[in-house]
């Protein structure tokens, strides 16, 4: 085997400090992995960390860093996989909100639910480091980094349904503004969810002016958003208008 290299030296320390961060989850922040702990879980001595980082704070800092970078799917991944079957069977626009938004809150409560689960831990971590980013430029740079390419992911993800169901966006908004919207409103309900808080659930019926069935309350709020910034023009040739707003 050849010699380690610095940069191998890093990654080994920074993947095991990510590993222990997982475990621990949101709470614990990066100020509770302490180096000399991740040094002991990958059997090297301290000097061969301080070789790379000045001091614990400069670890804590590039393991925030490197955290906030960390996904294991792709952003829409999870609600591109939940509308899947509604598309499949033909279902309307209502099912395929409902479908990906009560995603969405069970994705976030996994977090307490299932402590195994990595994707719903490394999402919640991320977005619990993300609001702590003014604490370090480099952090900032990252965070921004990984909002931009979930609005981007998202933006794609909602000009193929605006095209499917024949929407267009209503003047002056575009698809990216609808995606900054929703995650917005999608972090805003994460957080909820790692709280432990209870997410509040409707049961609609036919006589109600809300389309009826099972939704939770970030189902009606997205919906609510659907009207806002969407007009339905099942007619129209949405695909085209739906792939200009979203330029």
């Amino acid at each position: 085997m050849g010699r380690r290299t610095a940069e191998d030296t890093r990654r080994l320390i920074i993947d095991a400090g990510l590993t222990l961060l997982l475990e621990r989850g949101a709470s614990a922040g990066v100020q509770h992995i302490r180096l000399q702990e991740v040094l002991r879980t990958v059997g090297l001595t301290t000097g061969a960390a301080y070789r790379i980082w000045a001091d614990q704070t400069d670890f804590h800092r590039d393991l925030a860093i490197e955290m906030v970078r960390l996904r294991f799917a792709p952003p829409s991944r999870s609600a591109e996989s939940a509308v899947a079957g509604v598309l499949d069977g033909g279902g309307s626009m209502d099912e395929a909100i409902r479908a990906a938004t009560a995603d969405h809150i069970a994705y976030a409560s996994r977090f307490h639910l299932e402590p195994e689960s990595r994707d719903s831990h490394a999402f919640i971590t991320a977005l619990a480091l993300r609001t702590a980013a003014g604490a370090w430029p480099e952090l900032r740079e990252a965070s921004a980094e990984r909002h931009t390419e979930s609005i981007q992911g998202f933006t794609d993800f909602y000009t193929a349904m605006i095209a499917r169901y024949g929407y267009r966006m209503r003047a002056p908004f575009t698809v990216t503004d609808f995606a900054e919207a929703m995650a917005a409103l999608g972090e805003g309900f994460a957080v909820r969810a790692a709280e432990g808080l209870d997410h509040p659930m409707f049961e609609i019926d036919d006589a109600q002016e809300v389309p009826a069935g099972h939704w939770t309350l970030f189902g009606l709020a997205a919906r609510g958003l659907v009207d806002a910034f969407m007009i339905h023009e099942p007619d129209a040739d949405a695909t085209d208008q739906a792939a200009s707003d979203a330029v």
